[in-house]
């Protein structure tokens, strides 16, 4: 088809982007060439001590090696990861300051009525860091020993059942919720203030069944304190192969799970970006760093941006269906 007989406002338009591109291209070189110029700083909303901080720090000190800047990690808890998310939005999009976001920014879309930022458009996707596979354990005194026994006994006895979770709204939570959707089931949700008093409650007793990682509940399996029914990624755990998947264990198409990855500000050069992902994913194939990734529970990914994006968008999409057939409401 002529360009002549293109409409005239697409025409310019296309020009236009195009030209853009080309006048941005020596920039973000430049920027990208002399980057990192002054320290670094990766913002991570949850409290030190937590599952992310730990894996921040080590990348920072590894990226501190690499490229010869400091890498201060910042801690900004609250309103379940909305404070930190909100300042990387404000921060000027440079690359020198990043968010080691979770799978909350996936749910926080559903949960929330407003948010004080575009889940989307605010943020520029640099790579999934790593995957917290979670597992579906139960109390030993329960008579199931494994996924289809199980939703059998909650078909049988619809609300007997509770399931206690690190909170309302969190990883566990969705994928109790994703679990009672997918197998036509009933439990009734009972929230704990961190994954901790969620899982002593299981071996307690108190509630019967519970979502939450492979790392903080296989030393309770182990001793038998617990027992282990599946994992809820789609291949088995390398911390624990002997325990078969969801869809294994019989509930084919199931997969959920909390996750980190690293978000730039909206703006950031592409090559910067880049210069992120390619750095994070060298790190997280070091020998040593894989092997005491995976010994914490963690499966190191550091894919591209172009994965991380569809990825999010796919969590997204998958996590609001959940929040909205549950019809769960943030605290």
């Amino acid at each position: 088809m002529s360009l002549r007989r293109l409409s005239s406002p697409l025409t310019r338009s296309i020009t236009a982007l195009l030209a853009a591109l080309i006048c941005h291209a020596p920039v973000w070189a430049q920027q990208a060439s002399s980057f990192p110029n002054k320290p670094l700083r990766i913002i991570v909303p949850y409290p030190p001590g937590g599952a992310v901080d730990p894996l921040a720090r080590t990348l920072g000190q590894k990226l501190t090696e690499a490229w010869g800047q400091p890498v201060v990690i910042d801690n900004k808890p609250g309103a379940g990861t909305v404070i930190g998310t909100q300042l990387l939005a404000k921060s000027p999009p440079d690359g020198h300051t990043i968010l080691f976001a979770s799978s909350n920014h996936a749910v926080n879309p559903a949960m929330y009525e407003k948010l004080p930022y575009d889940s989307v458009k605010d943020f520029v996707p640099i790579t999934l860091v790593a995957l917290f596979p979670l597992m579906l354990t139960v109390n030993p005194d329960v008579p199931a020993k494994n996924v289809t026994e199980l939703i059998a006994l909650l078909k049988k006895q619809p609300g007997r059942f509770n399931f206690s979770t690190a909170g309302n709204g969190g990883a566990t939570h969705l994928a109790g919720e994703l679990f009672k959707s997918m197998a036509g089931v009933f439990a009734v949700h009972v929230p704990y203030r961190g994954s901790g008093p969620s899982v002593m409650s299981v071996m307690a007793g108190e509630s019967q069944m519970t979502f939450d990682t492979v790392f903080l509940q296989m030393p309770q399996v182990r001793e038998g304190k617990l027992r282990a029914l599946a994992v809820t990624t789609s291949k088995r755990s390398q911390l624990a192969p002997e325990i078969p998947t969801m869809a294994e264990a019989g509930l084919p198409g199931y997969e959920a799970y909390t996750w980190v990855g690293a978000l730039a500000p909206a703006g950031t050069p592409p090559d910067i970006v880049l210069k992120w992902q390619q750095e994070i994913a060298r790190i997280l194939q070091m020998p040593d760093i894989r092997s005491r990734q995976i010994a914490a529970g963690l499966e190191p990914v550091g894919n591209t941006p172009e994965q991380f994006t569809q990825f999010m968008r796919t969590e997204m999409d998958k996590w609001a269906k959940v929040v909205k057939r549950a019809g769960i409401k943030a605290d």
